[in-house]
């Protein structure tokens, strides 16, 4: 492009930068943490932020001191390094399974507070007979499925009955419940609320048929920035574990929470091929940019100075852009 409009928020010279380089506002970074922190004060629940958008020590540490009292891993790799980084309350949102891992897990809970979410008998039972060798105690969160048919147990009586069988199981501390409320993120806008509320209601009827069967369940965890400032607020919810808020993205334009001057990150690329008056390429492809796509926006993310144009399709160091008749100055 012949333009740096954006990049100017970042960089005083953008045209001696490298790129693709990753660009982030640290004033709207802090602005982001301080906000859902206060949100979650506000609506009476901890905050357990998912590191998945980030992944870095330094951005947890600000997320702790503003108030988070943990975080959420995707995978036993990342709690690793977060521990190592000296993060204390590391929760893993994906089961560990087979010896290897569970070997590593032990290791990592020698440094960390450790809680591992799972959805199976048969991950669970796996779990309890390495604790039981070890001498350990292993927290646990049951995934529950509230309509977003990933991983999760349905809510209700699957999860009651399971959550019964691994509160019997030795070695393991059966701690709370948990769901990720995407589907509420793709509803339209007239409908992520009631959406969302619903995952949230789910959850917390679930846990109080787990309670009234004489297993106590600590916390009832929600996680979805869209709907960060809906599903918490359903009476019983006491966690949210929000991730993409720490930079923001694209969701948040389609529900009108906020516009693309709130996104602390940017991506600054080079138009480095223009083979058709109606295409363009960048040197930013799958290796710099979202796969995901989502109806936000349509493509592989929002160019903040020409938003008609899309970056239609990746490759690994390609990002092919449908440019409109007539665009000039790429």
């Amino acid at each position: 492009m012949n333009t740096f409009r954006s990049a100017h928020r970042f960089l005083d010279d953008p045209s001696t930068a490298r790129t693709p380089s990753l660009l982030v506002d640290e004033g709207l970074l802090h602005q982001n943490i301080a906000e859902m922190a206060s949100n979650a004060r506000s609506m009476g629940v901890e905050l357990r932020p998912h590191i998945k958008t980030h992944k870095s020590v330094n951005i947890a540490n600000l997320q702790i001191a503003a108030g988070a009292v943990g975080i959420m891993c995707a995978k036993l790799g990342e709690a690793e390094v977060f521990a190592d980084g000296g993060i204390e309350d590391i929760a893993i949102g994906f089961p560990v399974i087979g010896d290897l891992k569970i070997s590593r897990l032990l290791k990592v809970m020698e440094r960390a507070r450790i809680i591992v979410a799972l959805d199976s008998l048969t991950a669970a039972e796996a779990l309890s007979a390495a604790m039981m060798a070890a001498d350990r105690v292993l927290d646990i969160y049951l995934e529950v499925d509230t309509g977003h048919h990933r991983a999760g147990t349905l809510a209700g009586e699957a999860t009651r009955e399971l959550a019964l069988r691994v509160a019997r199981l030795p070695g393991l501390r059966l701690v709370g419940i948990m769901t990720h409320e995407g589907h509420a993120n793709a509803a339209p806008p007239e409908t992520i609320r009631a959406t969302a509320l619903n995952a949230g209601e789910l959850l917390v009827e679930t846990a109080e048929s787990i309670r009234s069967s004489g297993v106590p369940v600590e916390t009832v965890s929600v996680g979805s920035t869209p709907c960060a400032s809906i599903t918490p607020t359903v009476a019983g919810v006491t966690e949210m574990r929000p991730g993409t808020y720490v930079f923001r993205d694209v969701s948040g334009f389609r529900h009108g929470v906020y516009g693309p001057d709130r996104c602390a990150v940017h991506y600054l690329a080079t138009v480095a091929s223009r083979p058709s008056s109606d295409r363009a390429v960048l040197d930013a492809g799958a290796k710099t940019l979202a796969l995901d796509t989502g109806p936000s926006h349509p493509g592989h993310g929002y160019v903040v100075d020409d938003p008609d144009v899309i970056i239609d399709r990746l490759s690994e160091e390609h990002g092919v852009v449908l440019l409109p008749p007539g665009k000039t100055g790429w």
